[in-house]
Order: structure tokens, then sequence, then C-alpha cells
């Protein structure tokens, strides 16, 4: 249904050509029955595997319970799954027919669930049944919700509600795709918050294959022939890329973890089912290096990766490439873009950048006042491309805020180096201000896990006593390790060897973890309203 234009050789940006009447789910699962996959395994998940033939029916029969449960065209289904095939199943089938789905972190607060259902208005709720503990209260207090579907447990038991396995059991004939543009709400998904209140940020029905043809097939390089498995969650939009829209759309296989993605579980996936494309994020890849769980090059078949959520430290991509001899392709993505517009290439990563813009996107890096920033400079990152969500739900001031017209501020400082890369600098709001130069915490950090004996750190401004602000630190040491009086004195002088003096951290704090949205992207936010802090 979705071609790449003639328009894609040169510096010409790709176009992808989709008709106006289009419905996303309909597109993914139909291409993969026309060119013959119905056999194929499509998705692998603890409990067994799943053909496209079947993920079909499993669709079409989730697209009628909701049609028979009275779920109308562009009411939303908010949907708290484990990565588990009734993720893909209850995704795609509210597409199919019309619904909007709404994907949450499944690690939330009763009260963080309470303000989605709300918010959202959702008509019907699809949980886990771990996960449904969590809801009992935001059930009772919505005024919306006339339906929960509960996944791989027995729903009977909670009150009633519906069991999603004995929804679809029953053969039913094919569904019709909902009557759906390529402009029409397709799902929402929550900004992660690590700023802040998360926000329902509404995507339409081309952004899914727009992401995959324009950056999983050019850039990470997707195939048919490919196993692609992704430790960040189906609930992120980096995930929801990875685990579904991108195997789905080139006819590969989805291996799915409905567990925490530890160094051992995932190391675990990596030689049970040979993933050929691994998709991590920073936060990992340091973690997993230092496991003892760490499979062996001749262990796995990854021949590439790619990393997002946070920018990856230069150490940790070198040293991950050392080990496996593949290459990790970071890049930069957001809710509001969908995926990654910004990253490295095979065969040209520059670890330590975000690399350059992926065809059929446009960036801009920007000043206080608007205008350009002078090569070299950096700047707050605007983009422009065919997957900006169309606004944040119920939220129109900070709608005009992030969407300026073609342009979506990222909320992100970058520059450019001399080849074009783009680097790093930190959120708009992270940015430190020391002696009346900006710091980017990022580069801080950077510095700081170069050194032997540490796993983590996150840079914020804290105020001396004369009320400027200085660089403070808190440090993660790598497992077994202890610190000593002297450490800290060691670390100052390490980050001074490598960085301009003034940006060393006066202070420096250990701690035992960071705090982090289920993305893995650290919560500098709460580090900064810590007492004392």
């Amino acid at each position: 249904m979705a071609e790449l234009s003639s328009a894609d050789h040169g510096t010409i940006p790709p176009r992808i050509t989709i008709p106006r009447d289009y419905n996303a789910a309909h597109d993914l699962i139909e291409r993969n029955l026309r060119a013959g996959r119905g056999s194929k395994t499509a998705v692998i998940d603890d409990r067994g595997s799943y053909t496209y033939a079947q993920l079909a029916e499993r669709v079409d029969r989730f697209a009628h319970a909701l049609s028979e449960l009275g779920v109308r065209m562009e009411e939303r289904v908010l949907l708290c799954l484990l990565d588990t095939v009734d993720f893909p199943t209850a995704f795609l089938g509210c597409i199919k027919a019309g619904a909007v789905p709404v994907p949450v972190n499944t690690l939330l607060t009763a009260s963080d669930y309470s303000y989605m259902l709300r918010d959202s208005r959702a008509r019907a709720l699809v949980v886990s049944s771990l996960l449904l503990p969590a809801f009992d209260s935001a059930i009772e207090g919505s005024p919306f919700v006339k339906n929960v579907i509960v996944s791989g447990g027995d729903a009977g038991t909670r009150g009633g509600h519906l069991d999603f396995a004995e929804l679809i059991a029953a053969p039913r004939p094919p569904f019709e795709p909902a009557l759906t543009c390529v402009d029409d709400p397709c799902f929402w998904l929550y900004s992660s918050g690590s700023t802040g209140a998360p926000k329902g940020t509404v995507h339409v029905h081309s952004s899914l294959i727009n992401t995959a043809e324009l950056y999983a097939k050019p850039v990470l390089g997707v195939t048919e022939d490919d196993v692609v498995f992704s430790a960040a969650k189906l609930f992120f939009a980096y995930g929801l890329g990875n685990g579904l829209t991108f195997p789905l759309a080139a006819g590969a296989t989805a291996v799915l973890m409905s567990e925490r993605p530890t160094p051992a579980s995932v190391s675990n996936v990596l030689r049970k089912h040979k993933p050929t494309i691994f998709c991590g994020v920073p936060t990992l890849f340091a973690s997993m290096l230092v496991s003892p769980e760490l499979p062996a090059r001749t262990e796995v078949a990854m021949r590439r990766c790619s990393s997002a959520g946070e920018a990856l430290p230069a150490d940790v991509g070198r040293r991950w490439t050392e080990h496996f001899g593949v290459e990790i392709l970071d890049g930069l993505g957001s809710t509001e873009m969908l995926h990654i517009f910004l990253s490295n290439r095979a065969g040209e990563v520059r670890y330590g950048t975000s690399g350059k813009p992926v065809p059929g996107y446009e960036l801009r890096l920007v000043g206080d006042d608007g205008e350009p920033v002078a090569p070299g400079e950096s700047g707050e990152l605007q983009v422009r491309g065919p997957t900006s969500a169309a606004f944040y739900w119920n939220n129109r001031t900070k709608s005009r805020e992030t969407f300026a017209g073609q342009w979506t501020r990222s909320g992100d400082k970058y520059s450019q180096d001399a080849d074009g890369n783009f680097v790093y600098a930190g959120r708009n709001d992270d940015m430190l201000k020391v002696g009346g130069i900006y710091v980017s915490p990022i580069e801080v950090e950077s510095a700081l896990i170069t050194h032997e004996v540490v796993l983590e750190a996150a840079v914020v401004g804290k105020a001396d006593v004369d009320g400027l602000i200085k660089p403070l630190a808190f440090v993660v040491l790598k497992p077994g390790l202890q610190p000593s009086t002297e450490l800290p004195d060691e670390l100052k002088r390490h980050v001074k060897a490598k960085l301009a003096p003034y940006k060393y951290p006066r202070w420096i704090e250990f701690v035992e973890e960071l705090p982090k949205t289920a993305t893995g992207k650290i919560q500098r936010f709460k580090l900064r309203s810590q007492p004392g802090h």
C-alpha cells in the first residue's frame, strides 16, 4: 500500500506514497499475506510463536470483539500490556476497527493510570493480569470505561472482567478494515515524563509506515531475513517501532520478552533466539558490558544494534563493538516524532555523536532568539518530517509551544561537528551556565563514565555558597565496588584531564541507582528536586 516514490536518490528527500484511504493495521498485516508469508513466523513471545496468518486472524478476531462490545470508531482503548503477542493483537485490532489504542507505561502508579484513563476518556481497558491490581481504583473512578479486558489470567475472579483469550477464541470471518484515512488519529503515546507531566501525543495512520520506510529499512537495514529483538518495550515509541512496526513492515520476525530487560534476561534472549538486530538503550548496553552474563561473540547472531532514549556514551559504544564486532547505530527520536530521525549509519558510526539526519527529515539548530546558530555553536534542535504528531490531546498551550508550524521543537541542545554529525549537549532545561558559559551535563557524564570504577553518572546544577550554579554529579559505581574517601577527588581530576577545567563536578555523591523513566531516560528533574540540591 505504501511505496517509495522515484525521488529517493541523491540529495532529494524520499517521499512515501500512501493512498488517502488508508488503514495502518490492514497494511502491516496484508502486505505480508500478499507476499506469501502467511506461514512464516511473525512473533515469538514467552509462550510460543505465531505465524503471519495466525497474527492476522488474532487481529481480526479482536477487531470483531471490540465492535461487538460497542467500541466505536475514534474512541480510545487504553492498553497496559506486557510484551506478548497480545500487544500487537490488541494494538492492530483496535486500529483495524477504527478505534484508537493508547499504549501506556507498565511501571506506573495507580494515580498515573487514573489520570490517563480520565484524560484519554478510554471506553475500554486492555490490561495484563499482573498489572490489573494497579488499576482497581482507577477503573472505579473512571466515568468512561465500560469494558475491562484482561490478558494472561483469570479475568472472572477480578470483578467479572472479560478474558482476552476467550474473546478471540471463536473463529470469525475476516474483518473489513474501518474506513480511515492517512490523517485520521491512529494511536496515542503518552510522553515519558522525563521533564514533567505526561502528555497524550496523537499520531496519525501514515506515521507507522513512514518510520519503517524512512528509517528501519534504509538506515537500520531491516529485511525479511531478520529476527528483531527490542529490549525497549512496546509501549515506548522507540520500542513500538523496533518490536512491531519494523518487523511487520519488512516481513521479519519479532522476538518479544515480557519480563524486565536486565542484563541476564536480555543475554538469555540473545543466546536462545539469536536475533540479528538488537535494539537497546545506553543504560542497558553499559550494564551488560560489566555483567557476568554477557554472551561471548560466538554465542550470538547480531549483525546490527541500535540505541536511543539517551545519548550513547562513546566509551560504551566502542567497548560494545570491541566485544561483539557489531556497531551500535546511536540515534535520536522522540514521542512527538514517533521514532528516530537523526542517526549514525552502518560503516560510518561516529561514537559520541547522534549522526546525521535520516533522509526525509530536515533539521535545524536555533538560538534563544529563534535564529540559526553559527557553525559549531549549540542550539535547540528542531525537526520537520512526515511523522510529527498532530497535537497533544487537550493541551493547546503545549501543542503550540512544541509544534511550531511544520517544525517540531525537540527540546534538545545540539551542535554540529566539522563532518556534519550532530553532537548532543543535553536538554534545554538541563544545560548549566557555569561562569557565564554553557556546560552540557552529558559531556561531564560521558567523561565520568570513562573512569574504570563508574557504571553510570548524572549531572545537575547546584548553587554554591555564592548562589552560582556549578555541576553536581551523582555516580553509580560498578557492581561490588564501594567508594573510598579518595575517590571523589580522583574522579574530579579524571574529568579535569578530559574536559575544560571549569566543567568538572564540584560535588560528587555516590548512589545505588539513578531515577529513570521505564524507557531508560535519567530523570534529572528528580535529582534537582532532592533536599539540599
